[in-house]
């Protein structure tokens, strides 16, 4: 059992927010829904083998301060999660992160970055950083390329 699990509250719309991620996230499983009567109280959502706790509280007040982040393996994988995430009210915003519909915030991250921005070539390593700096969604060919010098 993981011991440390994220909880979003949300006004009123925990589970359209449950339903939601289930629909972005391949495999995502729902439990645990706790109801009074028909109404949604929380319910968890696991996602790529992590819990994420959902449940109607207080005013939603999300911002890119406490951020998720999807570590993909692929361009077509970042695409993927971006235009997904970006949905009915979804807003893109610098280097990757962007806010679903619900005002959550999410990274979405090509995991090789990392190891370009952390090489001990600086001088590569800052080329990559500085192309990333200029992007919206992140573009890991491009990144690359910045990288490479090219």
């Amino acid at each position: 059992m993981q011991k440390i699990t994220t909880c979003l509250w949300f006004e009123n719309r925990a589970e359209e927010a449950v339903n939601f991620y289930a629909t972005v996230f391949p495999n995502a499983k729902i439990r645990n829904v706790m109801r009074n009567g028909n109404a949604l109280v929380s319910a968890m959502v696991e996602i790529h083998g992590f819990d994420l706790m959902v449940l109607n509280g207080a005013k939603e007040k999300f911002n890119p301060t406490h951020s998720m982040m999807i570590s993909c393996e692929t361009q077509a994988e970042v695409d993927a999660y971006w235009s997904k995430l970006l949905e009915d009210g979804g807003e893109p915003s610098r280097c990757g992160w962007l806010s679903d519909k619900f005002g959550v915030s999410w990274q979405v991250v090509p995991t090789k970055v990392f190891g370009l921005f952390s090489d001990k070539d600086t001088v590569k390593a800052g080329r990559a950083m500085q192309a990333m700096m200029k992007m919206i969604k992140l573009d890991l060919a491009e990144i690359q390329r910045a990288f490479d010098g090219k």
